[in-house]
């Protein structure tokens, strides 16, 4: 078990090495939830996440003999990116194992870094049996990236600082996927705060701790198709669910659409860009409003998103908050009718973002037109307001 003697530890051989990330007041996400909430921006981080913490204090124990034979490490993006900078300030020849579908930018970074990536798989899992055999056949270390006391460690000093920053804490919030940083966290605040409530966050199409929790051993995920590939863990690593289930960690999911309007409301309220598994903490506070207690730190776990995938995750969170609003109509065929519906949209106030106009459907008349028009809007009550304004003149709206 992973001690606070630990973590301490850990902190003194990171000193110097990792930033002590910021934590920001959120009165957007105070109003939601109905506590006053921090954001630790672990995606300021060096290499923008995390992951450099309990990557960095497990090589740096690494003997001489180790370190020539170099490491090997899985990873989606993040973890790849700790172990790479913690390789080259460490002076150790790195390899990654990487899924094919690994965001270009963690994949670019990695490989700036210094450290050669192999890309296996479609998942960490994958990546994970590549790497371990890649160890047996050459003898480099493997660095895992949660299922090591040395890496819960690292990544529970985040707790140190949470406890130094907002000194009268009630509640922390932490992404997981394998475990590793929920599992620095309770281990430090267990012995340092024990009143305060630690609250691990998965993503619903990739929880493999709530049964694993209630079956007392670690379970396989049922499935795994998420956005938030940085918590994409299809098992518990050992030493981090060990921690877990003797602290009786409380484990809550959020949906894809909870985690893209996390991302939306990060970006635009506190001016802060994260990845879908960095929005998991703030997800949950979103989708539960008033079921924990302030102060709320919400750990913003990495920063690391790719801009194509940003691009889907903002669409989708402006469709999820009623941002978005997609009409189906049938209208007469007739010279200007489209220009009337776009007149009446325009006196709403509804941005009209798309359209398509189609003749040849076979339940149409033949003197109707079938229109979808995409439209932004300011939120569910305009949504609603643009919907009943087109009714009201006349039109039909289907399904």
């Amino acid at each position: 078990m992973t001690t606070l003697a630990d973590v301490r530890a850990a902190n003194e051989l990171l000193e110097g090495v990792i930033e002590r990330t910021p934590v920001e007041s959120s009165r957007a996400l105070s109003q939601i939830a109905g506590a006053q909430v921090w954001l630790k921006c672990e995606n300021l981080q060096r290499a923008g996440s995390f992951k450099i913490r309990g990557a960095y204090t497990r090589m740096s124990r690494l003997t001489p003999e180790e370190r020539a034979r170099g490491v090997v490490a899985a990873s989606a993006g993040n973890h790849a990116q700790g172990v790479a900078l913690a390789a080259r300030l460490l002076g150790i020849d790195a390899v990654v194992f990487m899924p094919v579908e690994a965001a270009l930018p963690k994949l670019a970074a990695t490989r700036d870094y210094g450290a050669r990536v192999e890309l296996v798989g479609h998942s960490v899992d994958d990546a994970l049996v590549h790497a371990r055999e890649y160890a047996e056949r050459t003898g480099a270390v493997l660095i895992h990236p949660f299922d090591h006391a040395d890496v819960i460690a690292g990544q529970g000093t985040i707790a140190l600082e949470i406890l130094e920053q907002v000194p009268d804490v009630a509640t922390i919030i932490v992404p997981v996927g394998g475990g590793g940083l929920a599992a620095g966290v309770v281990a430090t605040v267990r012995e340092l705060a024990p009143h305060v409530r630690v609250v691990g966050v998965q993503a619903a199409r990739a929880a493999a701790y709530p049964v694993s929790l209630s079956s007392g051993e670690p379970v396989r995920a049922a499935e795994m198709r998420t956005m938030a590939d940085g918590i994409a863990v299809g098992m518990p690593g050992a030493a981090p669910f060990a921690v877990l289930h003797e602290a009786g960690t409380e484990i809550r999911t959020v949906s894809e659409e909870d985690l893209s309007r996390g991302v939306l409301l990060v970006a635009e309220r506190a001016k802060l860009l994260v990845e879908p598994s960095g929005a998991a903490a703030v997800a949950a506070l979103m989708a539960t409003p008033g079921e924990f207690d302030g102060p709320v730190v919400a750990i913003l776990s990495g920063g690391n998103i790719d801009p194509q995938v940003l691009l889907r995750v903002v669409r989708h969170g402006l469709a999820s908050a009623g941002r978005f609003l997609w009409l189906h109509l049938r209208i007469d065929d007739r010279p200007f009718a489209l220009a009337d519906v776009l007149r009446e949209l325009a006196s709403t106030g509804a941005n009209v973002m798309h359209v398509s106009h189609v003749r040849t459907q076979g339940e149409l008349a033949v003197d109707e037109v079938a229109i979808e028009v995409q439209v932004e809007t300011k939120g569910p009550d305009h949504c609603a307001q643009v919907m009943h304004h087109l009714r009201s003149h006349g039109y039909r709206l289907t399904d």
